[in-house]
């Protein structure tokens, strides 16, 4: 009966959270006004909100004055609804998007999504990103547990989330609890995908 009565309050505290964190998306008008569907609409609003919960390492940046630069990797889904955070404050930084094709490019990064039309050169890319402080960003099966820090999925037509902590901890992220709680914690493997 305590167990029942733990994870029926675990899942309120989920769906309350789950609750605020919609109601802290603030979604532009911009957004409703571009074709780009909602699911990639929402993905580019929870990338945002995730930069709130995670700290990088002081070494990811010269000085306090350095931007959090958001990089897009291969063919962009986002379109409009992820340039809407470009010039946006976190933590005192100021947010830039940038899109590249090359994977030597991705050094610049804090945050790199990685689209689905690079899924041939998914291990090429996160062992560029194996000795760098990434968050690395995917929407496609397997992402996580592959060596990518966060991953999204559909659960009846919601975005959901998944957290590789082991690879997270890997790269110096620190991701807040509160975070975690609203995600699927997944795997135990290493940038290298072993574990």
């Amino acid at each position: 009966m305590k167990m029942i009565r733990k994870l029926m309050f675990k899942a309120f505290i989920h769906f309350i959270i789950i609750a605020v964190f919609g109601l802290l998306l603030n979604i532009p008008q911009a957004y409703a006004e571009s074709g780009v569907s909602r699911e990639y609409k929402m993905k580019a609003a929870f990338i945002y909100k995730f930069t709130k919960f995670i700290e990088w390492t002081p070494e990811s940046f010269s000085d306090n004055q350095d931007p959090l630069i958001l990089t897009i990797i291969g063919n962009d889904p986002f379109s409009k609804a992820i340039d809407a955070l470009h010039g946006k404050k976190v933590r005192g930084r100021i947010l830039l998007v940038k899109r590249i094709t090359s994977i030597e490019d991705i050094d610049k990064s804090h945050i790199l999504f990685v689209a689905q039309s690079e899924k041939e050169r998914l291990t090429e890319i996160l062992q560029t990103t194996k000795e760098l402080c990434v968050l690395t960003i995917g929407d496609m099966k397997g992402f996580a547990n592959k060596g990518g820090i966060i991953n999204f999925f559909m659960v009846e037509n919601q975005v959901r989330f998944e957290i590789n902590m082991a690879v997270a901890q890997e790269a110096g992220l620190e991701i807040r609890p509160s975070l975690l709680n609203l995600a699927k914690v997944v795997g135990n493997k290493n940038r290298n995908g072993k574990n």
